[in-house]
């Protein structure tokens, strides 16, 4: 089946709306030719001038050629300003369907792939891709329309007054077409590609750093410590360096000749008129000279346009990538929770086009009690527990919660079963009201106000200006780390899922914080099924269960006690862990 082009692509999402488009390339076709009307009367009155000299009295009618050209001239505007209004309305809807089909897709699917994705890039997709579509439509395909049916009156002017003149105003126009052609093809689709992945990777790379700040200013870091960002900066530079030297001379010759069409009417001028100058080819001769610069600035026109096209083409195909991602499959049959209990058996799991992150892995949580995931950093921790939210689905293996396969919860289901606590809790720039209330749109203030103060966030509601209301920045510029996971545990309550799953949930609180956090996560964790990860082994000393993670395999597992008795490598953590937390400054003596 042959795939439609990107127009017809683009046009789909138009509706209604896509008549308006068709009707801006009809006004925008008939503008351009309007607007070479004005040129005749123009040549009209040189040639009364040429007839009435030196006795211009006996020119009559120049004040009517000149208001007939005024005349079409504003004919021409009214219509492409008509053929604008009618595009930009198209294009507008076509950009909002566009992103609304984008997002609709992204909403769709797990965190997982989302965060595997990374926010940078969807974020340039959905809005530079879809702006591309928008000035396309808006600006490029109007002007296409007039860039074809100018040079179909211009050849109609050019050989009706003189073939020979006219002949000699088009040789730069082929010369300057066979040089364009070097610039574009498949060879330019290709550097365009190019162009916008090193576009794509550096405002992805640029996100991340941004977010980063908070580790490089603790840290007095600065911007070369973020090898990815500045790797990212370095190859967009040398890229575009490198491609700009390219085309520095077949665009010097490109211009040279699509603007030298005097030279060649000059030199045939003077060839033509070797016998003597009549005043019907110096009548002739000026009004090419007049209109000339017409072809060159048409020529450039297309020009832009096929570079214009490549980028929507590109944007399209950026946009699929994320139109074509899918979402974790649905069950026909779908099946509820019987309890709280957690079952993983024989996980294997892997990301896209990295090393195997899980490798067998099975454990039992029973309804009601805490199970804590330690180990070495990579050993697959948060990957097992996103397994647990479906943030992804397992290659092979099968995860379920009350005895029921997560695959066949429904998504709204398992999203009131399941709730998660991360280490780095994400606020919206919004009131610390509607933060809360994300866990549950329909609560009241009163039951967010009760979720705040069991969450310990009393002290953040008393310093703050407007206290609930308060809007703070995104990601909580106006909280600590350890406030804002307060916040985030509100959240959290007021949800009240029958399982919370805790990753690093302590890992920016300061010692203050991080009590008043144990405390929330006490109150938060009362008859819930809670799978903890963390690093410091203080939180989870009295936990149910304790499962040692270290390369994708439970390389121990039981009571801290038996743990510690075993003398394995849970110990050596623990031993490891007792001796940093008793290192102390030495003061100066």
């Amino acid at each position: 089946m042959k795939k439609p082009s990107n127009l017809r692509r683009l046009l789909g999402y138009a509706g209604k709306y896509r008549y308006l488009t068709y009707g801006s390339w009809v006004l925008s076709a008939f503008s351009a030719l309007l607007a070479l009307v004005p040129y005749w009367y123009l040549w009209r009155i040189i040639r009364e001038v040429l007839t009435a000299a030196p006795d211009f009295r006996q020119a009559e009618g120049l004040a009517r050629n000149g208001w007939m050209a005024v005349l079409f001239a504003a004919a021409a505007l009214l219509l492409y300003i008509g053929g604008l209004m009618c595009s930009h309305l198209g294009a507008f809807r076509i950009a909002t369907n566009l992103r609304i089909a984008a997002m609709e897709r992204i909403v769709a699917l797990p965190l997982g792939q989302v965060e595997a994705f990374g926010s940078g890039k969807l974020r340039k997709i959905v809005n530079e891709s879809s702006g591309a579509a928008e000035t396309y439509l808006a600006h490029q395909l109007p002007d296409r329309a007039g860039a074809i049916a100018t040079p179909c009156g211009l050849l109609l002017l050019l050989f009706a007054f003189d073939w020979q003149l006219g002949l000699l105003s088009l040789a730069p126009v082929l010369l300057a077409f066979l040089i364009m052609l070097t610039m574009t093809g498949a060879r330019m689709r290709q550097k365009m590609q190019e162009y916008q992945n090193a576009l794509e990777e550096m405002s992805n790379e640029a996100v991340e750093y941004v977010r980063g700040i908070p580790v490089i200013k603790t840290f007095g870091q600065t911007i070369f410590s973020v090898k990815k960002f500045k790797g990212a900066i370095d190859r967009y530079r040398v890229w575009v360096i490198a491609y700009t030297k390219e085309l520095r001379l077949p665009m010097m010759c490109y211009t040279a000749a699509v603007n030298g069409v005097f030279v060649f009417l000059i030199a045939g001028a003077l060839l033509l008129t070797r016998e003597g100058v009549t005043e019907v080819f110096l009548l002739n001769l000026m009004f090419y000279i007049i209109i000339t610069p017409v072809i060159s600035i048409t020529l450039t026109r297309i020009m832009f346009q096929s570079e214009n096209a490549m980028i929507v083409a590109d944007a399209l195909q950026r946009m699929d990538r994320v139109l074509n991602l899918r979402p974790l499959a649905e069950s026909k049959t779908p099946a509820y929770p019987k309890d709280a209990s957690v079952e993983l058996s024989d996980i294997h799991f892997s990301y896209e086009g990295g090393k195997q992150a899980l490798k067998g892995v099975s454990l039992t949580i029973p309804a009601g009690q805490t199970a804590a995931l330690v180990g070495p950093s990579g050993g697959g921790k948060t990957t097992l527990a996103n397994l647990v939210a479906r943030f992804f689905d397992p290659q092979q293996g099968c995860v379920k919660i009350g005895g029921v396969d997560v695959r066949e919860i429904p998504k709204e289901a398992l999203m009131n079963t399941v709730s998660f606590v991360f280490q780095n809790s994400r606020l919206s720039k919004a009131s610390i009201l509607d933060n809360v209330r994300m866990g549950r749109p329909d609560a009241t203030k009163e039951e967010v106000l009760a979720a705040l103060h069991n969450a310990q966030c009393d002290d953040i509601l008393e310093k703050l200006p407007q206290g609930v209301d308060t809007v703070i920045g995104t990601k909580g510029v106006y909280l600590s780390g350890g406030e804002q996971q307060r916040i985030a545990i509100a959240r959290a309550m007021l949800r009240n899922t029958p399982i919370l799953i805790l990753d690093e949930a302590t890992a920016f609180a300061d010692p203050d914080n991080e009590a008043r956090v144990q405390a929330a996560f006490s109150r938060l964790s009362q008859g819930k099924t809670v799978i903890l990860i963390a690093h410091r082994l203080s939180t989870v000393a009295h936990v149910d269960r304790i499962y040692v993670i270290q390369d994708g395999r439970i390389a121990e597992q039981g009571t801290s006690r038996e743990l510690l008795d075993k003398g394995g490598l849970f110990r050596s953590m623990w031993e490891s862990y007792q001796t940093a937390i008793r290192w102390k400054v030495a003061k100066e003596a």
